[in-house]
């Protein structure tokens, strides 16, 4: 289990981290979210002790990583998959790991054959793509099989396979029963992922809590519903307080009611209904709509694009098109 408390990091005049707090659960892939310059990495690395907070504590499991006996077995982490002497094989590498952290030699075969290295053990790092330097990181953090894990951006120059390897390597290791926590700016990677999201922005808590919940507490749901009585529906739905906006082709996008309480009070009413479809939100709209205004750095030039299909109907509705 990893535990942030009340966790505050300062470069010169610089907050990176503000007061941050969370906890890292076992069983589950926890996906760390966040705009880039919102802390991630730096919080990442006061939790593996290559930086010191200025105020508040990260431990894991209880214990601070400098207080960890033997770190490797405790804990992995890829932070930064060129972090490798360019010189050295990919298996003189973990070999250096290993002894340092009095891991068996023949721990090393065996990761590098789970990250799928092993036909290229011997060659130089230096030489390796950023996928395979990605699969080597990953071979590290796997070196000392330990409960606990930590991937800062790790399907990085991977294809298609090897994120859909590193998926299903992720969730494999939370059913262990291992904490798994893992940063990434692939929103549609992390709904497939993760089960727990913490989101930080400007170094500070943002959100934390379940996937579904997350999504759930988007404004871009909606229901959309066509009928015959569009007119008479709207007046309807807009006296339980719901948010109707018409679609150009005629039919409703309804939100702040569910499907089942407008199917009950249309019914009611005796109004006819073509059709009733729930309109779910991506975890990459719920996001942008719950980062705006943490985000560092903006383009300029174009308007902003809507963040999700509730604020498009919206906008048509205002620019009258």
């Amino acid at each position: 289990m990893i535990e942030v408390r009340g966790v505050t990091k300062r470069y010169k005049e610089k907050v990176a981290v503000k007061d941050l707090s969370f906890e890292v659960k076992q069983g589950v892939v926890t996906g760390f979210l966040g705009p880039n310059g919102s802390g991630k990495s730096t919080t990442m690395r006061m939790i593996v002790g290559l930086d010191a907070p200025d105020e508040g504590t990260a431990t894991i499991n209880g214990k601070s990583y400098a207080d960890l006996g033997v770190p490797l077995r405790e804990v992995g982490a890829l932070l930064e998959a060129k972090a490798i002497h360019p010189g050295r094989s990919a298996f003189n590498h973990l070999w250096y790991l290993a002894q340092s952290n009095d891991i068996p030699r023949s721990r090393v075969d065996t990761v590098l054959d789970m990250v799928g290295l092993s036909d290229v053990a011997r060659k130089r790092a230096g030489k390796f793509s950023l996928g395979m330097g990605q699969r080597l990181g990953i071979a590290a953090a796997l070196l000392g099989d330990p409960g606990v894990l930590l991937f800062d951006e790790p399907i990085n120059g991977l294809d298609p396979e090897g994120i859909l390897w590193v998926r299903n390597l992720l969730k494999g290791l939370a059913s262990e029963g291992r904490t798994v926590f893992v940063s990434s700016h692939l929103m549609s990677e992390m709904a497939l992922t993760a089960d727990y999201l913490v989101v930080i922005g400007r170094g500070e808590l943002i959100s934390s809590g379940s996937v579904s919940d997350f999504i759930n507490e988007s404004s871009g749901q909606f229901v959309r519903v066509r009928s015959p009585q569009a007119e008479q529906l709207a007046t309807l739905l807009t006296g339980f307080d719901a948010v109707v906006v018409r679609e150009d082709d005629g039919a409703l996008a309804v939100s702040r009611l569910s499907a089942e309480a407008i199917g009950t009070y249309a019914g009611d009413a005796g109004i006819r209904l073509f059709e009733l479809s729930p309109q779910r939100a991506s975890l990459e709209d719920a996001f942008m709509e719950l980062t705006r205004d943490s985000v560092e750095f903006h383009g300029h030039g174009t308007q902003s694009a809507p963040t999700n299909d509730t604020e498009l109907l919206a906008q048509s509705v205002t620019s009258g098109k």
